[in-house]
């Protein structure tokens, strides 16, 4: 007879860390694990939040489409830097056309690390805006 798990129940993450690099969020339970909001960018009505798992050391970029206009294709990203202010990795995610869309990057990890998030637009309608490190 299998188990079934008491609702409440919580799963410990499958990732931690640099392990965490390329994960999705979700797959790896980390979208549960002591999530906070740590930088928002806002850049012509499309947002970029760094995501923080402290219960995994990992962050990603979680897109928001605020505009009723879906002319302009954007990209959201997450950098990860190390101490000495070196760009590590990058990963995007498209941001959705609709008004209201959302979506989200796959992770970068390590709480020995610096993030941050940005949004940019295909051709040069508007400037990419980051956020400040985390």
């Amino acid at each position: 007879m299998g188990m079934i798990p008491l609702a409440g129940t919580s799963f410990a993450a499958s990732c931690s860390g640099a392990g965490c690099d390329n994960q999705g969020p979700r797959a790896t339970g980390c979208e549960t694990a002591s999530v906070s909001t740590q930088r928002t960018i806002d850049n012509n009505s499309r947002k970029a939040e760094l995501r923080w798992a402290s219960g995994c050391s990992a962050a990603w970029v979680r897109v928001t489409n605020n505009s009723s206009n879906s002319l302009y294709n954007s990209y959201g990203y997450i950098e990860k830097y190390d101490s000495a202010g070196k760009l590590i990795r990058s990963l995007s995610i498209r941001v959705p056309d609709t008004k209201g869309g959302s979506d989200w990057s796959n992770m970068l990890g390590g709480a020995s690390y610096y993030y941050r998030v940005c949004i940019s637009f295909v051709g040069n309608e508007y400037p990419m805006k980051c956020s400040t490190k985390f």
